[in-house]
């Protein structure tokens, strides 16, 4: 069967008709790709937690969603003058047409009488679109108000919540192209590098950019699925991913290609034979990313489930463009598409006179001292994880300078900081009075409002102030104090919601995802490699070869971050997406290699001698590979959100390391020090290399020169 699908896909009308259904199917999806489903309150919050059912209660509530933009007026060189003061007034009455409802309250002056703050109502619940034209018409509002220009010396930004999520907004504005054109631009580099041809670098590359935009043209389809839209930060991960994965793909096919057109001189039989060698690799390695991200819909928070399925369709259209689409393409190319360095039949195999063939022979002579020093290497580099601190507060999720975060660290130097974002606290209406009560003697409140009744008199809200940031340490201990000290209160079903509330519940579900996804994430791997290496022994060691290197990466990163960025912690979020990354693609190196090697076994019928030459073969291209897909992670960088960079930070020092060390190193020394033993039960140098099913017809030493 797989003879038979290897010849259609390659031969002249399977591949002409696999490129016009591709250009329809594309064409098709892109015409019919629905707008993104519309933001909901809860979306991206923690099921099931107190400050989500804060938010789906907000309804019962004459005030219902209204949130606050906070205008934050500071003199830092003395006390507001009269003209402060009367600047501020008439920014009141002009903001006043902008407020929900109508009204903006008198400022607030602070205690120090330098600072004032101007509470603008904000209707809740508004898209995101919606939300950032109110904060720009605010923040217009109050450059252009009747009291501008400001008196010399007062400053006035915006801050609060709708302003923390319109620069977020702000920050992914135009970055799809952005990513896209440096995502591309990188790729297209490291070909050109890998392949030292000015050519054949152009086929895979718009194999996968075509492959990049079906799945951007899905992606609204995965939001409905789900019932969260995918944002840019999703788009954006998925991207680098399709980009990643699918160079990988292309870069084995067309290695496994080259090799065989030294030895067939048609080319689409070539391409037929390399197609069969490569697939069964491939396959592995995209199953076991595949099935690894779609541990996410176990997830608590939606967020995590709607990347897990967005990044596991991009994932499956890479494969499909890498196994399908790819082959008919290089099919249709004549062998002139390798110049200027074309494979000719009975040229020199790269694996018998190259530097992987050296470094083989190398690893081959020592394998024990090999293993040890490498080992010792990755320990050192694990040590980082002494200082890794997680958790970044509000203020600490840019890398760029932005008002929300400049204007929120002026209020925290003359007001509680907590005031721009407060506390939603809801109980029944009978026990009102003794929450309010208890609320005031909790350490770190800073203020407690009056009670606002629901609808139907049952329930009871009120707005709780703290003293510290949200986000920070001493927030999340307020936050837990206040709950503590309500379900001391008979009756009272205190639920504590706010953005305090729903950082801390955000990071709390982090920590459940990051103990039960990551066990996921290993036993599905486990399994993955069991099957597709019918061995015991072999995927326990691969699999802890991937986690050793993934705690080496984590460390070294965390010294990368704190030292050489000035980042102070990861953000909650980071470890879970990092590891489920580079567990699975750290893998797939592994599957490269290992399943070359198992190859080789069955026509050498010995380990070691097929280990150092599947090395050799392979490590050319796994290495380019690695490369190319650190490199497509660092990419994340150009976005100015700090956790996206944390991510391709992580990734591309993990990806390095699985391929500069683990497979070049502590894999093939572990090989050849167990020999044999390493497949264990399975013996592939002891299955008889001849016969209609054997594995040998697949293998390089048996297909026609």
């Amino acid at each position: 069967m797989s003879s038979r699908w290897a010849t259609a896909v390659t031969s002249r009308s399977g591949a002409l008709l696999i490129l016009l259904t591709t250009a329809a199917l594309t064409a098709l999806v892109w015409l019919t790709s629905p707008a993104q489903p519309a933001d909901e309150p809860t979306d991206g919050l923690p099921a099931g937690k107190q400050s989500t059912r804060v938010v789906e209660l907000a309804d019962r509530f004459p005030s219902g969603r209204t949130d606050a933009a906070v205008v934050v007026y500071e003199r830092a060189n003395g006390p507001l003058t009269a003209a402060d003061r009367e600047a501020i007034a008439s920014t009141a009455k002009a903001l006043a047409a902008t407020a929900e409802g109508g009204f903006v309250p008198a400022a607030q002056i602070s205690p120090d009488e330098r600072a004032a703050l101007l509470i603008v109502p904000v209707a809740g619940g508004l898209d995101d679109t919606a939300q950032s034209a109110v904060v720009d018409a605010i923040r217009a509002t109050v450059s252009a108000s009747p009291g501008s220009p400001a008196p010399p010396g007062l400053t006035a930004q915006v801050t609060g919540g709708p302003a923390f999520s319109r620069d977020i907004a702000a920050a992914f504005d135009g970055a799809d192209l952005t990513l896209l054109l440096t995502t591309a631009g990188v790729v297209a580099l490291l070909l050109l590098a890998t392949y030292r041809s000015p050519v054949l670098w152009i086929a895979p590359l718009l194999v996968i950019g075509v492959g990049d935009q079906l799945v951007a043209k899905l992606l609204p389809w995965v939001g409905r699925l789900v019932g969260e839209r995918t944002d840019a930060a999703v788009s954006g991960i998925v991207s680098v991913l399709v980009f990643g994965a699918g160079t990988d793909y292309a870069l084995l096919l067309i290695s496994r290609y080259r090799e065989q057109l030294r030895r067939t001189p048609d080319r689409r039989h070539a391409m037929a034979i390399a197609l069969r060698a490569a697939t069964p690799a491939v396959v592995g390695s995209a199953a076991t990313v595949i099935l690894a991200l779609l541990t996410l819909i176990l997830a608590t928070l939606t967020s995590n489930r709607t990347l897990g399925v967005s990044a596991a369709i991009g994932v499956a259209i890479a494969l499909l463009f890498g196994l399908v689409v790819l082959p008919a393409v290089l099919a249709c190319l004549p062998r002139g598409v390798f110049w200027p360095l074309v494979p000719r039949v009975g040229s020199a195999e790269p694996s018998d006179t190259g530097l992987w063939a050296r470094i083989a022979g190398a690893v081959g002579r020592r394998p024990a001292v090999v293993l040890t020093v490498a080992v010792v290497l990755l320990g050192a580099l694990s040590t980082g994880l002494l200082s890794t601190r997680i958790g970044l507060s509000q203020t600490e999720q840019f890398r760029t300078e932005v008002e929300s975060v400049t204007a929120q660290q002026a209020l925290a130097r003359h007001f509680p900081a907590g005031s721009s974002q407060p506390l939603a606290v809801i109980s029944t209406s009978a026990q009102a009075g003794a929450v309010t009560a208890a609320l005031r003697t909790v350490d770190g409140v800073a203020d407690v409002g009056r009670p606002e009744t629901s609808d139907d008199g049952s329930l009871s809200q009120v707005s709780v102030q703290l003293t510290d940031g949200s986000g920070t340490a001493a927030a999340d201990r307020s936050v837990r104090d206040i709950r503590d000290a309500l379900a001391g209160i008979p009756g009272a079903d205190g639920l504590v919601g706010g953005a305090p509330a729903v950082d801390l519940d955000q990071r709390d579900a982090n920590v459940r995802d990051n103990l039960i996804i990551g066990a996921l994430v290993l036993a599905v791997v486990l399994l993955v490699l069991i099957m597709l290496l019918r061995s015991l022994v072999a995927p326990v060691l691969l699999l802890l070869t991937v986690v050793v290197s993934y705690a080496a990466s984590l460390g070294a990163a965390t010294l990368v971050l704190t030292h050489l960025l000035d980042l102070p912690a990861l953000d909650a979020g980071v470890p879970l997406l990092s590891f489920l990354f580079l567990v699975a693609l750290g893998v797939d190196y592994n599957i490269f290699l290992v399943t070359r090697a198992r190859e080789e076994s069955i026509v050498r019928g010995d380990t070691g001698t097929a280990t150092i030459r599947a090395l050799g073969t392979t490590g050319a291209v796994i290495t380019s590979a690695g490369v190319l897909l650190a490199a497509v992670f660092a990419v994340l960088g150009v976005l100015p959100v700090i956790a996206l960079t944390q991510i391709g930070v992580i990734v591309g020092i993990g990806v390095l390391l699985d391929t500069l060390l683990v497979r070049t190193l502590v894999v093939p020394a572990i090989i050849l020090l167990l020999g044999e033993r390493f497949w264990w039960p399975g013996r592939p140098g002891h299955r008889p290399p001849a016969g209609p099913r054997a594995e040998v017809a697949v293998t390089s030493e048996a297909l026609p020169r």
